[in-house]
């Protein structure tokens, strides 16, 4: 009998009306709403404009989930596209399914598109995002739990998971790997908000160091799920994602360090033709105002003066 366990919601939608509520989504958005807060305090922080983290994250968003779906489609085609499947799921977000790697993959395609119409530098932005990204990632990992899914092995701790009966499930007691992540990708958005103080990462530093902190947590966590996965030389293929990754993540850093030391000056440039601070303004134009009639009144007492001096002239000229 276990004494104590974490239950598991008995459904994932709530249906509020016509509309359906499903919490995997539901922790979707509020992952992407944390991140954009956070990542607009630190850009604004480093000297950019308030707004321009979400106006980027309109093309890193939609790109991501693209990237992230994409890369569980084809790394569990099984799922889709297998005997008695129906490919038409492969759609269907909202069941689950996105995979970290190729929505940060997609995702940085879509923040490189927008930062390059602002004239804004990508590795400025990923560096002030990257913390939000960890902290969305903690929040989208309790979409696995309205869903019942990616747990670990079956244990009897206290904090194990329970799961019912289901399709492709078994009921009974799990390591709560979501969990895990969850609070790993806290610590690690903990991690790079302190170096980031500490070291005044720049150029991309700080992105690379939640990149390489997640990896190292997720090649650990992905060790004790149970779920399908393909295997390469007895390793889960996300296990070898996250090692080669993670030696990316340390070798961009590293090289970064020692060709581009310190941090960026300036993040987000003045655009051309930006009209001038109406203080400036309004000092300008009283400056002018105020010589237009200063020069009015000096050339006034001029002509006053040359018109005396005239009038003189003429009456010694009559009296001579």
């Amino acid at each position: 009998m276990d004494l104590a366990y974490i239950p598991s919601p008995s459904t994932g939608v709530i249906d509020l009306g016509p509309i359906p509520l499903r919490g995997y989504a539901f922790c979707i958005i509020i992952g992407v709403f944390v991140a954009v807060w956070l990542g607009n305090r630190r850009w604004i922080a480093r000297g950019g404009r308030a707004g321009t983290v979400a106006d980027i994250a309109v093309w890193a968003v939609p790109f991501g989930l693209v990237g992230g779906r994409l890369y569980h489609v084809i790394t569990d085609y099984q799922l889709y596209f297998s005997d008695g499947e129906n490919w038409v799921d492969a759609f269907k977000i909202w069941q689950g399914g996105l995979g970290i790697w190729g929505a940060i993959a997609f995702g940085a395609v879509g923040a490189w598109i927008g930062c390059r119409r602002r004239g804004i530098p990508l590795p400025a932005w990923a560096d002030a995002l990257a913390p939000g990204i960890a902290v969305a990632q903690a929040c989208g990992r309790w979409g696995n739990w309205f869903n019942q899914e990616l747990y670990g092995r079956a244990t009897d701790v206290p904090w194990a998971l329970k799961i019912s009966e289901g399709p492709n499930r078994v009921a009974g007691t799990y390591h709560p790997t979501f969990l895990y992540e969850s609070l790993w990708c806290i610590g690690v958005a903990l991690l790079v908000i302190w170096a980031d103080r500490r070291f005044k990462l720049g150029h991309g530093r700080a992105f690379a160091l939640y990149v390489a902190s997640y990896c190292a947590g997720r090649a650990w966590i992905e060790y004790m799920r149970v779920d399908e996965a393909h295997h390469i030389l007895g390793l889960r293929l996300n296990v070898w994602t996250a090692l080669i990754v993670f030696v990316l993540a340390v070798v961009y850093f590293v090289i970064s360090a020692k060709v581009r030391p310190g941090r960026e000056e300036i993040v987000e440039p003045g655009e051309p033709g930006e009209p001038e601070a109406p203080e400036a303004v309004d000092a300008v134009d009283a400056g002018g105002v105020e010589d237009a009639e200063s020069g009015e009144a000096e050339s006034g007492e001029a002509a006053a003066e040359s018109d005396a001096s005239k009038t003189k002239d003429a009456t010694e000229t009559a009296k001579g």
